[in-house]
């Protein structure tokens, strides 16, 4: 890996620690509004990035997806809920999905400002740049409605019964349907479309 390499891989850890700290911690923060402790009680209303790493899933996996592939797959340690202590059901939960990529978006957003204001340079420049494109990935990617992503809780609140029961039933399996489709490129170009279209939009 040369030096190049090596610094855009050290920028991309530390957006995407940020990133994903304040999309756990939102979850975290939505559920405790809607009158859920779970996460509370856990620790998980916090803006310490250790709170939400995942050893396994945070740190192996990905390690593992970019030694055999140059893929970096990887994912925060999920925020506890309990769907029956949320005030509007179903609703509820989607709402608390939500919270998530709708972070990230307003991350997004917030970096785009920042390119629009002032005259990055460099370090600021290379880190505000990859902070944005970062941040639309994971809004885009969290609202793909496969279970376990944000979007599929958003999709089981407003879909009839029985696609409800269906996603029900995939949902013990989406995390690996999730890591097949990644490595395997089923995403391919149409996932590319969206970032680009929601960072076009932003920008």
């Amino acid at each position: 890996m040369g030096d190049f390499s090596l610094y855009s891989l050290c920028l991309f850890i530390v957006c995407l620690l940020v990133a994903m700290t304040v999309h756990e911690f939102m979850h975290a923060y939505v559920g405790l509004k809607l009158g859920d402790t779970t996460a509370k009680d856990q620790g998980r209303i916090s803006l310490n990035p250790l709170s939400h790493i995942d050893p396994f899933m945070t740190v192996v996996l990905p390690a593992i997806t970019y030694a055999l592939w140059q893929v970096l797959f990887l994912a925060a340690k999920p925020v506890p809920f309990h769907p029956g202590r949320l005030k509007y059901d179903e609703y509820g939960a989607a709402m608390l999905a939500a919270a998530g990529p709708l972070s990230n978006l307003a991350l997004a957003f917030l970096s785009a400002v920042a390119l629009k204001s002032f005259s990055l340079q460099g370090l600021a420049l290379d880190l505000v740049s990859t902070f944005l494109v970062l941040n639309v990935g994971l809004f885009v990617f969290n609202l793909i409605p496969i279970p376990p992503l944000d979007g599929s809780r958003v999709l089981y609140a407003f879909a009839p019964e029985p696609l409800q029961e269906f996603m029900e039933k995939v949902e013990p399996y989406g995390f690996m349907i999730i890591i097949a489709l990644v490595l395997l490129g089923g995403f391919g170009g149409w996932l590319s479309n969206l970032n680009q279209a929601v960072l076009s939009a932003i920008l």
